[in-house]
Formats: structure tokens, sequence, C-alpha cells
């Protein structure tokens, strides 16, 4: 798995949940399926006047998120940015040739009410609960930057083994301390409310 699959299995899933803050700063998400994809980049359509573009234009920030039928959670976190006007025309014809049934939305020059958006730097979570242990991985593109998440194990840990009992997907291997594999822990915290001596932390508190 890389980040150029994860973009490939976006478009096979097709419809992608694009989630963003309202200007009144509720949650907001939509089903967005006018998109072009790159290796290192998406391109997508929406109208001038919806509220979508309006949010995009304020801020920018927005995460996609797609699932597929084998059980994989692919999520993008990334700044949205408004491709430069030298360009619009092209992505927009792109988009519309690939989606043909944007022609029955949009008809003819009425698609020109349409801007277009690029997402490049990107942070990439792959989530795959189709396999036991569950797998988990963080991927970049461009300057997008991993956020560290999920717990960990300090010094504190005494060797008890009580984490490794509690854990759903037994991915907690004996050491000194003991250890998380990342790449397989589901983040629902049970080692950390189980742990007898407080030795689990939130990987974000130890950054």
């Amino acid at each position: 798995m890389d980040a150029q699959t994860c973009l490939k299995k976006l478009q096979y899933v097709g419809v992608l949940n694009f989630a963003t803050v309202g200007l009144d700063k509720s949650p907001q998400v939509r089903c967005i399926s006018a998109v072009h994809y790159e290796p290192d980049a998406l391109y997508f359509f929406t109208a001038r006047g919806k509220e979508f573009c309006r949010e995009l234009l304020h801020d920018g920030q927005v995460q996609i998120l797609a699932y597929t039928r084998y059980k994989e959670m692919i999520r993008v976190s990334a700044k949205a940015v408004v491709v430069p006007e030298e360009e619009q025309k092209k992505y927009r014809e792109l988009i519309f040739q690939e989606q043909p049934y944007l022609a029955n939305v949009y008809p003819g020059s009425t698609r020109e009410i349409g801007i277009i958006f690029c997402v490049r730097d990107m942070q990439i979570e792959y989530f795959h609960l189709g396999v036991h242990p569950i797998f988990r991985m963080q991927y970049t593109i461009g300057n997008g930057e991993k956020k560290p998440k999920g717990y960990t194990i300090t010094g504190d840990c005494i060797g008890c083994g009580t984490c490794a009992g509690v854990c759903p997907q037994g991915c907690i291997e004996p050491g000194e301390p003991f250890r998380i594999m990342q790449e397989h822990c589901l983040h629902c915290g049970s080692c950390l409310e189980h742990c007898p001596v407080q030795a689990v932390r939130n990987i974000k508190e130890e950054v």
C-alpha cells in the first residue's frame, strides 16, 4: 500500500464524502463525484453559488472520506485551493469528459458556473477492517504532514501484561516496556483504561 494506491482506490469508489466546516461553524458533509485524479493531486468541480464553494473559499480545509467494498477506509486531510484561472477550463472539460452524467446537470455553457479546486498537499490515512489484525497506516503527498494518533506505552510499564490481555487485536507485544504495534492498533483505548499504573499515554500528549 502507498499514497498513490490510496488515490486509485478513491477513484474506484467514485462518490466521495467531503467534510468542511460551515460559515456558522457547523459540520457539513457532501457527496462529490465530479473529480479528476492525478498521481499527486485530485481536482473537483462545484458551482460558485453553493455553500460548499463559499466554505472552501473561506477556509479551504477539507477531509475526504471513502469506504471500499473490502472494508477499507481512506481519509484525506488537506487544504483545497482554487485552480489558477488559466487552468480552469482545462480541468473543467476533463471532469465533464470523465463524468458524462454532468452534462445532464450542467448542460452546454451552464457548466461555466463551476469552479475547480485542487487538493495536492495531503495527509492520507488508510484503515483496513477486513483483515485480522486490522491494518492502518499514514501516507503523505506533496507537503502533507503526518499527524500522530493512538497510544504508546511509556517507561512506567511494570510488565504485567494487562494491556496485552485486553487488546481486541492482540497488537501489544512483551518488552521493556511492552510495545503497541501501531499498524494494527484500533485506537480504542482499552489498554489506557486498564493499565494499573497509568503507563499508557495518548500519543498526542507525548508529542
